[in-house]
């Protein structure tokens, strides 16, 4: 009877726990919910927004919106550049004939995707160590800073993150019973649609794939276990996908073919700026504790076990290999290090909830262990919500109208944040975007020159007025101050600068 009371009150613990765990994490990501999409990687986030918003003007008529705002809507869907397929997009285009024009929206979706991530992570990680390692794992993947703000933004990434979870979870119950089709045909089909989402998933669902497939040799060899028929049902489902995607983007419509070139550049292996970038964005991402944690936790692991979570390890360290530009410059690349983080420090977690175990023997260990751990993730959830307070970006939309209204039908020439994507969606207005310094680098670090005289003559040639509202660029382009300083200035206001070039 005692003992059947213990497991009733541990079963309530973590039942308890997890419950509050899924309610702190969905919350939080809807606090603040109908600010504007710039508190994360705005450029990105602002990409889906125009298409979505073209692919909704699309289905209404012109007595429903303005001629001129559906055609433009529909101009900027199609010129903006596609790198993904458009599934989220149009998700999100089909939601707003519901709700109208609502780019919150994409926030409710993205944080839907993390919550059901999360429990496919919690089954994961419970089979690869306990309960009480799981909860951890799940409350880091949850509850982190970075994860929070992450997961809820615009862009195809948190799906992604999504659908690599459940392949981990159906590849690792395949690798238990490597003799079943079902676990394999559920396996290829989560791990095709998020290569199929984006493309880079590729590098974790291989690495995934090849650690189930060592995790489950026993006493067979690996030539032997390559014989069984589910290796390959697996395989091509988790191909065709993508593949056809490729095919179709590069052979036939012919848009993708561009999008992959400046992925990989060799000269930033021999440049301390890519292993420092990178570093800078792992601690940013999980930060260095979390690490040091995470890698830890590989001691704790049975053999098997490791080689799955190894595998995850050296597929994303072939990732920021082969994206050596992206992974040191762009952390939400390092997005999917998240739940890999998450399950190596599963073990670690679970070692030491036993060791706690032994060193007192009341009834409310467990709980009060669990309360510890909610404790300090309610702390960084405060920390979290007061930095999203901090800014409220509502009141840029009226700088955008005021500008639109000022320049009237003017041909532009600007220096704005997100290559002009922010005077489009709020502005209506397209502009000749003069590049960041960013681009200018990258420019180099591939081989190429920047001419200033050249570029600025050929962007501002039979433009009317020059924008500028990025002024922390434009600081660190002297040549173009000085350029600029040479023009009247048409007018200004609050976050604007209208240059004549008329002149």
């Amino acid at each position: 009877m005692k003992e059947n009371s213990s497991f009733f009150a541990a079963r309530v613990a973590w039942l308890t726990a997890l419950l509050v765990l899924f309610i702190l994490g969905f919350a939080i990501r809807l606090y603040d919910l109908t600010d504007l999409p710039l508190e994360f990687h705005s450029t990105r986030q602002l990409l889906s927004a125009l298409k979505a918003r073209g692919m909704y003007y699309q289905t209404l008529s012109e007595t429903e919106v303005p001629a001129g705002h559906r055609s433009f809507a529909i101009q900027q869907w199609k010129f903006r550049a596609s790198v993904e397929p458009e599934f989220f997009e149009r998700v999100v285009a089909f939601t707003y004939q519901f709700t109208g024009e609502q780019v919150w929206i994409a926030r409710i979706y993205s944080s839907l995707f993390w919550m059901i991530g999360a429990v496919f992570l919690f089954l994961l990680a419970r089979g690869l160590s306990s309960t009480d390692g799981a909860i951890t794992a799940t409350a880091f993947y949850l509850l982190s800073p970075y994860a929070i703000v992450a997961s809820r933004s615009f862009q195809p990434d948190p799906l992604m993150v999504m659908l690599i979870i459940i392949f981990l979870w159906a590849v690792y119950k395949w690798a238990q019973q490597p003799a079943s089709y079902i676990w394999a045909i559920i396996a290829g089909l989560f791990g095709g649609f998020a290569i199929f989402i984006k493309l880079v998933a590729a590098f974790f669902v291989i690495g995934g794939g090849l650690g189930a497939l060592l995790a489950s040799l026993g006493q067979r060899s690996l030539r032997e276990a390559l014989k069984q028929p589910q290796v390959y049902v697996l395989s091509v489902l988790g191909i065709l996908p993508g593949a056809a995607y490729v095919v179709y983007g590069v052979f036939i419509a012919g848009y993708l073919g561009r999008q992959f070139g400046g992925r990989f550049i060799p000269s930033l292996f021999l440049s301390p700026s890519y292993y420092l970038g990178w570093i800078a964005m792992l601690n940013l991402v999980i930060g260095g504790a979390t690490l040091t944690m995470a890698l830890l936790g590989l001691f704790f692991l049975e053999k098997e076990k490791l080689r799955f979570i190894l595998s995850l390890w050296a597929g994303y360290a072939l990732f920021g290999i082969y994206f050596n530009y992206h992974i040191s410059t762009h952390d939400y690349y390092s997005l999917p290090l998240i739940p890999i983080a998450a399950l190596s420090i599963a073990p670690l977690a679970d070692w030491f909830f036993a060791q706690l175990a032994k060193l007192t023997i009341t009834r409310m260990t467990r709980l009060a262990a669990y309360c510890l751990l909610l404790f300090g993730v309610s702390m960084s959830l405060w920390n979290t919500r007061a930095q999203m307070k901090s800014v409220d970006y509502r009141p840029d939309v009226a700088m955008w109208t005021e500008i639109s209204e000022k320049v009237g039908d003017t041909t532009l020439a600007a220096l704005t944040q997100d290559y002009g994507s922010r005077l489009a969606y709020w502005g209506w207005r397209s502009a000749a975007n003069w590049p960041q310094e960013g681009d200018i680098i990258y420019r180099k670090d591939r081989g190429g020159n920047f001419d200033f005289e050249k570029t600025f003559r050929e962007l501002t040639d039979g433009k009317d007025y020059f924008l500028v509202t990025d002024f922390d660029q434009l600081k660190r382009q002297t040549l173009l101050q000085e350029k600029l300083s040479e023009l009247p200035v048409v007018f200004s206001g609050e976050g604007y600068i209208v240059y004549d070039l008329r002149k």
